[in-house]
């Protein structure tokens, strides 16, 4: 079930490792870097929702989720191919729109796939295992041009403006191994029916249990609300949007105004909808799902919230931080530039290679100790991993920093979705899964609104503090999954 995410982690460890690099190569500034990565979350934010609930609804001779799988894989294969070949900034912001856009099209149902098929006892291990796939695929992935380099003596330098031939021939190859590592799963994988998994849910819960399961679905209902009027985010968002402007601030900024306008007027319009009888629309439903959230998966948000803003930090940062940090030099066109990120590269593939090992302790530690505690450690492992890089000097020992954000990452990946699904109906698996993405994706496009504001005003340009402050930020998120509830542990 979960090998396909082997060649999707390699795609996305190819960007993540990568694009940054491609970006400074095709002179984008630094204090941009963050608005060129927008795409990236904007993309989640909208596709995971919208194949959530349509893969929810499906069913056909490939089956529920695997449809998704194979045509995800067949569009990120194409960008994979396209990205590194981009002639000019525009370009390679673009495609990295597009490259995003088909791995979540991938990415998604494989979540709900894995909540789909497993019962509670065995999910833990499912994701888990998920994790282990993920890390290992990213390794590899993370590795790829520090290997084409030393090893096969590919050119790790080019002209100005023009991206490397070990970038260009990794992103080939991670073209390839995405697409078999999906179709393997396609292939060698079978799904129940919804009929199948009805039955099964009915069978699996005693009478009390079903209504507490329901109360857990449907009790948001009863609030009304109020903390979702629409009126609030539209008028948050511009006063925001009018301080901004006076204050003559940074134009990313707007995105995070805009945002709360455009999130109020998405609730409005749904809610006229839905008045209207247009309840059964997919955007109202997607709207109203997101409305009616389980307790637990409002509590999981705020600590996906936190971590994932950490992570984007990471990814947006590393390479400039490294290279300015510890290899002193901004010449992207510089041979010691390219010398530190590649060993960027070896540093992703470490802290993978962490995760993929960690994930096979992740279960045993949850069975000692339960998934919440296992998580608290995980993410303080991260938050102080993340912290650390600031105070290393010599490359060698950045490795020991990704050991700690290995260990937060197999966790990212498996405990919060392990809880998840416990509180979650399996009729909406798919669209929760996706609304879920929700808390991944907002605080990377607040991530990418203020961070290079923050970077350029408060750093001097020094991304080394701003890897502090995502190391600060996941520090948080360990503090908020003391208040998570975990319906699975109290069954």
């Amino acid at each position: 079930m979960s090998f396909g995410f082997l060649g999707i982690q390699f795609g996305f460890a190819l960007q993540n490792a990568n694009v940054s690099r491609i970006f400074e190569t095709l002179n984008a500034k630094v204090e941009n870097i963050p608005i060129l990565w927008i795409a990236a979350p904007i993309t989640g934010l909208i596709i995971q929702p919208i194949i959530g609930h349509i893969s929810d609804c499906t069913w056909n001779r490939l089956g529920r989720r695997r449809p998704y799988f194979l045509t995800g894989a067949i569009l990120a294969s194409i960008a994979l191919l396209i990205m590194p070949n981009s002639p000019a900034l525009w370009v390679a912001a673009g495609m990295l729109w597009v490259m995003d856009a088909s791995i979540n099209v991938s990415m998604e149902p494989f979540r709900a796939f894995v909540g789909d098929m497993l019962p509670s006892e065995q999910r833990t291990k499912g994701f888990a295992m998920q994790s282990f796939f993920i890390g290992t695929g990213a390794v590899i992935a993370s590795a790829l041009p520090y290997l084409l380099t030393n090893i096969f003596k590919v050119a790790n330098t080019a002209p100005k403006g023009v991206i490397p031939a070990s970038v260009q021939y990794s992103f080939y190859i991670g073209a390839t191994v995405f697409f078999i590592a999906v179709l393997w799963t396609v292939i060698r994988t079978k799904e129940y029916s919804p009929a199948q998994l009805a039955e099964y849910n009915k069978e699996t819960f005693t009478e009390e249990e079903q209504i507490i399961y329901t109360n857990a679905v449907t009790s948001p209902q009863k609030t009304k609300n109020k903390i979702f009027s629409p009126a609030y985010y539209i008028i948050i968002g511009v006063l925001l949007s009018a301080f901004f402007y006076f204050k003559e601030l940074a134009g990313e900024l707007y995105i995070l105004s805009f945002g709360f306008v455009i999130f109020g007027l998405l609730i409005f319009l749904a809610g006229s909808l839905k008045k209207t009888g247009y309840h059964k629309n997919g955007f109202v439903v997607i709207v109203d799902d997101f409305l009616k959230m389980p307790q637990t998966m409002k509590q999981l948000a705020l600590v996906q919230f936190f971590s994932w803003f950490a992570l984007f930090a990471m990814w947006i940062y590393t390479t400039p931080a490294i290279t300015r940090h510890i290899f002193g030099t901004t010449d992207t066109s510089s041979a010691v530039f390219n010398e530190g990120a590649n060993w960027v590269g070896i540093c992703f593939a470490v802290y993978n290679g962490v995760a993929a090992i960690f994930a096979f302790i992740l279960p045993i530690l949850a069975k000692k100790t339960s998934r919440k505690i296992t998580h608290i450690i995980s993410l303080i492992a991260g938050g102080l991993g993340l912290i650390s890089i600031f105070f290393f000097k010599d490359p060698v020992m950045l490795l020991l920093s990704m050991v700690g954000v290995g260990i937060a990452w197999a966790s990212i990946l498996s405990m919060p979705y392990a809880i998840l699904t416990g509180a979650l109906p399996s009729n909406k698996m798919g669209v929760y899964m996706g609304i879920f993405n929700f808390f991944i994706v907002i605080p990377q496009i607040l991530a990418a609104s203020v961070l290079g504001f923050f970077t350029k005003n408060f750093f001097n340009d020094d991304a080394a503090y701003t890897l502090i402050l995502g190391g600060v930020s996941m520090m948080l998120a360990a503090v908020i999954v003391i208040f998570v509830k975990d319906e699975d542990e109290k069954k």
